[in-house]
């Protein structure tokens, strides 16, 4: 008969209960989804997990926006997102269970951050100076051979106002305003992120609409 030691034993014993607090460190964790508001998911957000002011872990998004972190302990956790076009968002507070993966669900928005893309902001008017309202905004690339690509359309609002996004860099580009069959048109050049503003006024009154 074959006899174990007592030190065996014991080292049998830690042997076992190592692996089973390591099995339960690894099925305790947080996932979730991040999201633009359009509602698509972020690709390779950086998703840092924190805990009284210090970074734990560091997990990065998949190209549907979704992570997962797990091998933590059971506590209150916060989370700091971060992705490049992106305002970075936090999430605080966030309690973890033993042996559950805390699912914060596809409700992680981030902001697009300003400061990387270019604004174009512009209002549409009559040849009185009053604003045009529901004008068709049409929002145009042109290439250095003088081509034109349409990269964004769009309605003014009550107000005449009308908004585009672009990325960072220099370029031209033709805003064209039509209403009413009238159309008017302007060129403008930019050179990085900022906020650029222009008025288009249609060779139409407002008496006329």
């Amino acid at each position: 008969m074959n006899l174990i030691s007592t030190k065996s034993l014991v080292g049998v014993l830690s042997l076992f209960f190592l692996v089973a607090i390591t099995a339960a460190a690894q099925s305790t964790g947080i996932k979730g989804k991040i999201r633009a508001n359009s509602g698509g998911g972020i690709a390779n957000a950086s998703v840092t997990l924190t805990k009284d002011g210090d970074d734990i872990k560091i997990s990065k998004s998949g190209t549907d926006g979704k992570f997962e972190i797990t091998g933590i302990e059971p506590g209150n956790y916060g989370l700091r997102v971060e992705a490049n076009g992106y305002a970075t968002g936090s999430l605080f507070g966030v309690e973890v269970k033993k042996n559950k993966v805390r699912d914060l669900g596809d409700r992680l928005f981030l902001r697009i951050d300003q400061g990387t893309q270019v604004i174009l902001r512009g209002s549409v008017f009559f040849k009185e100076g009053t604003s045009v309202t529901g004008a068709k905004v049409l929002l145009e690339k042109i290439s250095p051979d003088g081509s034109a690509k349409e990269v964004g359309s769009t309605y003014s609002s009550v107000s005449g106002e009308f908004t585009f996004r672009q990325p960072d860099g220099v370029a031209k580009y033709r805003v064209t305003a039509k209403y009413n069959g009238v159309t008017a048109a302007k060129e403008i050049s930019v050179e990085n992120a900022a906020v650029y503003r222009l008025a288009i006024m249609l060779d139409l009154s407002s008496k006329d609409k």
